[in-house]
């Protein structure tokens, strides 16, 4: 039998349907041929998801961007990333981060986008570094020269070190949180050039669901 992935059928799957779907296709099965991760995206309310159900289905799209398939989360349009990660539940988000490889896919590829959302014209002739602390996972945000460079791990000594959770941390990235509002409420600490930090995620444009 043949599989209907079009625009349509995919917005017809229950949350249910869409996941084993998704988990028993083939990367390269003729049916995705035609389907690209927005497509996908569109069909995904992680409210109307369980608990483990968001991590599944975060799990079977890389597994299928790996073998190939159009569903990498690097080509998903920045609104509706932002709209997932805003609609996902705190539980639903630290099932994604229990899993240590699937957390790596996603924090890679949020960091990843800050360098694409960088705005040289706030920045001005701005150099610094900041390193953040996400669990056990550590990223370098480097600022120079009118760019951001994202690295994996530190090179440099940081003007701030910003300590949060995964699921904080997501949600400040994708404009669904207020880093003064986290700092404020203990789930956003910082070492070093506190006026800095508060006024780091201005530097980027932030995507909206």
């Amino acid at each position: 039998m043949t599989l209907d992935l079009t625009t349509e059928a995919i917005a017809k799957l229950s949350p249910a349907e869409l996941i084993s779907t998704l988990q028993q296709i083939s990367p390269d099965d003729p049916a995705l041929k035609d389907v690209n991760i927005d497509v996908v995206a569109r069909g995904i309310d992680p409210k109307k998801l369980g608990k483990d159900d968001f991590a599944a289905l975060l799990s079977a799209l890389g597994r299928l961007a790996d073998g190939g398939a159009d569903l990498d989360l690097a080509k998903m349009d920045p609104s509706n990333f932002a709209r997932i990660i805003s609609r996902a539940s705190k539980d639903q988000i630290e099932g994604v981060v229990s899993d240590p490889a699937l957390r790596t896919r996603v924090l890679d590829e949020v960091f990843r986008r800050m360098e694409v959302h960088f705005r040289a014209d706030r920045a001005g002739a701005t150099r610094a570094v900041v390193h953040f602390h996400v669990l056990e996972d550590v990223y370098e945000a480097i600022i120079e020269d009118a760019t951001c460079t994202i690295n994996k791990g530190v090179t440099r000594e940081a003007r701030a070190v910003v300590t949060l959770t995964p699921a904080d941390f997501l949600k400040l990235a994708t404009g669904n949180a207020s880093a003064p509002v986290l700092f404020m409420t203990g789930k956003l600490k910082v070492k070093g050039d506190l006026g800095f930090a508060a006024g780091f995620m201005s530097l980027f444009n932030i995507p909206k669901a």
